[in-house]
């Protein structure tokens, strides 16, 4: 149960890092809302899945997952640059997450 709470913090992370940047600076009250909204809940989904998985595992395979996330979003719909080197580095970071979670 842990794991699945430390996935969904972790695709809460990227809700909320999509969120700032529409925000305009905190000047668009509906990012902004869900912003802190997906902050909160990511962060209290986060702590609650450290009390069974290693914080050092924990907060890594969390900060990857909203990473991965985050820039998937940005090629996806937000128009930024997809090429190898980026996607390969993703795959990367991808890889060390399943790492983490396999010799944890």
């Amino acid at each position: 149960m842990a794991w699945l709470l430390l996935v969904i913090s972790g695709i809460l992370e990227t809700v909320w890092a999509i969120a700032l940047g529409r925000s305009a600076g905190f000047t668009r009250p509906v990012p902004s809302l869900v912003f802190a909204v997906a902050l909160v809940l990511s962060m209290a989904g986060l702590a609650l899945a450290l009390r069974d998985i290693p914080i050092g595992t924990g907060y890594a395979v969390w900060v990857g997952i909203g990473a991965v996330g985050t820039a998937i979003v940005g090629m996806v719909a937000l128009g930024e640059p997809v090429t190898v080197a980026r996607i390969t580095c993703l795959l990367l970071v991808v890889a060390g997450v399943v790492g983490l979670k396999v010799f944890h």
